[in-house]
């Protein structure tokens, strides 16, 4: 049986998965510094190993319709299993070949496809193996630790895979693969079927992922889901690029501006950590609709400093709220949504946000240049203002009430 309410790091299952997870994006967010420095390193230009990066993004997005479709058809612990081992051989081979100096381009962009198809697969099944092992009732607590994670991950990765890199260009790389194989431990451990029992014989590809849009597109509040994911996503990633190129434009040193991210990860994991308390003093509509509200004007705030290091605390504010406002709707979304649709039904709520957020960057270069920073800054918080609308209109939100509600 999974753990009783008020005992979620008592739920041996979910504890397991959550540490795999947390290794599995440690090791993402190391070689997501070591592999441009290795390409840097080794006298290739900025742009290729901007490439590279791109690259990565790119396959991590076009892969998660395909993946929420695998962790809905195959078991969700094998793709699991099966991702570790080929993340750790594809970077313990990369260690090698950088450790001889012969870490070419090609073997980085196939290391680097390799690597994001096998993390848009495993963390799609992950996300969809949740329900199954934490009780409704802690589904918003179990979504806001892997918010914490997700966020502790981020600032814990770059700092060490820089450190290795600084006495060995192989270590990241070896670094990151001895996470990936504590994460195949773990995720071997977990006793637990990751999946209710399937009696039904699954249909083909297409018609699977056809079956997972009509449920998302055909439930008012996953639409509503999306409305309000997608603008958020989109705008934090809009205004933090449009603040670093401004403070580039101002010849701000790099070190100073490496803080921007920092101080708006902090504020992520900080928000995560409050995430729980406030969904248990405030009621899911109101929460939401205030969340989106209230991250609207700071970030609306931040044009007023569109300039310095200081925009990134209106910035780290907004984002401070987010993780409560996912929790609750993530949270809902695993309650409602029948275990054999789990990882469709996820895979398109990601896709979709990630989708739109991928072309914050370009928008926000073409903003900065026609317009200037603050308008940019101002154009991306009202994309925010029309998730809180979406949030205060929706029909799918109002009538949102406690997760416990939905157990049975």
């Amino acid at each position: 049986m999974t753990a009783a309410p008020g005992s979620l790091w008592r739920n041996r299952e979910f504890t397991l998965l959550w540490l795999s997870q947390a290794l599995s994006d440690l090791g993402s967010a190391i070689a997501a510094l070591a592999v441009p420095l290795l390409l840097l390193g080794s006298g290739y230009s900025p742009a290729q190993a901007g490439l590279v990066g791109t690259v990565g993004l790119a396959v991590i997005v076009l892969g998660r319709l395909p993946a929420g479709v695998l962790a809905d058809r195959v078991d969700r612990r094998r793709v699991m299993l099966a991702c570790d081992v080929v993340r750790l051989l594809a970077f313990g081979a990369l260690g090698v070949l950088a450790m001889r100096g012969a870490a070419t381009l090609a073997v980085v962009v196939l290391v680097t496809v390799i690597a994001a198809s096998a993390q848009a697969c495993f963390g799609t099944a992950e996300h969809s193996a949740l329900r199954t092992i934490v009780p409704v009732a802690q589904l918003p607590a179990a979504v806001a630790r892997n918010e914490a994670r997700s966020y502790a991950t981020s600032l814990a990765g770059p700092p060490i895979g820089g450190l290795l890199f600084q006495l060995a260009r192989s270590l990241p790389f070896v670094g990151n693969a001895a996470t990936f194989l504590l994460s195949l431990i773990g995720v071997a451990l977990i006793r637990r079927p990751l999946q209710q029992p399937r009696a039904e014989q699954p249909a083909g590809h297409a018609s699977a992922l056809a079956e997972g849009l009509r449920f998302v597109f055909g439930n008012p509040f996953l639409r509503a889901v999306l409305l309000i994911a997608a603008p958020l996503n989109f705008a934090i990633q809009g205004i933090i690029f449009t603040l670093i190129v401004t403070l580039q434009r101002h010849h701000t040193p790099p070190s100073v501006i490496g803080t921007v991210e920092t101080i708006v990860a902090v504020g992520g994991l900080l928000g995560a950590l409050v995430a729980p308390t406030l969904q248990s003093r405030v009621r899911l509509p109101v929460l939401i609709r205030g969340i989106c509200w209230t991250a609207a004007a700071f970030l609306a705030c931040s044009a007023l400093f569109a300039e310095s290091v200081a925009a990134a605390v209106p910035i780290a504010a907004a984002v401070f709220l987010g993780p409560a406002s996912n929790a609750a709707l993530f949270a809902h979304q695993a309650a409602i949504t029948p275990d054999r649709l789990q990882g469709r039904v996820v895979s398109v709520v990601i896709t979709v946000a990630t989708s739109v957020a991928s072309s914050a960057p370009l928008l926000a270069g073409t903003l900065i240049t026609a317009w200037g920073s603050a308008v940019a800054i101002l154009f991306f918080a009202t994309a925010v203002a029309v998730s809180a609308v979406a949030a205060t209109v929706s029909r799918g939100i109002r009538v949102m009430g406690p997760v416990e509600e939905l157990a049975g």
